[in-house]
């Protein structure tokens, strides 16, 4: 099964680190984020990747070119000319596809086990509130609860397995998350599967990434 990484954003939210390289080439712990990502599915039997790219896309290329060996993957590449959008993006390499293949974000960590996921499906991950909680029984506090993770709340999760037919519901330009997702979802044809214990974080502010650096020693 090959594997589709999204990487053709700009990463405006983490300039200056981004502006001579796209983000999954920022490094968290010595090793860019799409290095951590190829060696977290590789543990789940993917050696195939497309690396859908746009801006950077020289920096994104060389790497590739001279890590994949070493990787011991297989790395090709769609190159948009102008921002298509996810789903744009996935639409332009829908020739190369003719199985289930997975998509994940370029901008994401995690250990979760994508063999758990159904075709047609995408992962989500419990809500981590960003903000400590407080809890009020009637008027008097009761107690403090710092950045709790809400298991209530599912956010999606960047990972998801499609079957070759969901392109006849991808736009020529647009994100699959507001054009395709609720379309799908609408029509009965999109699971969730749910992850509760595994490690996820996406890499969005300098916050992000010192702290993911703390975090991934163990990640694979």
């Amino acid at each position: 099964m090959k594997a589709l990484i999204l990487a053709g954003g700009f990463g405006k939210r983490l300039r200056p680190f981004t502006d001579d390289k796209p983000k999954p080439l920022l490094e968290i712990a010595g090793k860019p984020i799409l290095e951590w990502q190829i060696l977290w599915l590789k543990k789940y039997g993917i050696r195939e990747f497309v690396i859908l790219t746009g801006y950077k896309k020289e920096a994104l290329i060389d790497w590739a070119s001279t890590n994949s060996d070493r990787l011991e993957v297989n790395i090709v590449y769609s190159v948009e000319n102008e921002p298509m959008g996810t789903g744009g993006a996935i639409r332009k390499v829908r020739h190369f596809i003719n199985e289930d293949f997975l998509v994940v974000n370029g901008d994401i960590l995690t250990n979760l086990d994508v063999n758990m996921l159904s075709s047609m499906s995408i992962a989500l991950v419990p809500l981590k509130s960003p903000y400590g909680i407080v809890e009020v029984n009637g008027e008097k506090v009761s107690r403090f609860v710092e950045k709790p993770t809400l298991y209530d709340h599912w956010i999606n999760a960047g990972v998801y397995r499609l079957s070759p037919s969901v392109f006849d519901y991808l736009p020529e330009k647009g994100d699959i998350e507001r054009t395709t997702f609720p379309r799908l979802a609408e029509m009965g044809l999109l699971r969730a599967v749910k992850f509760e214990k595994v490690y996820w974080r996406s890499i969005d502010s300098v916050k992000d990434m010192e702290e993911a650096g703390n975090e991934v020693v163990n990640l694979v």
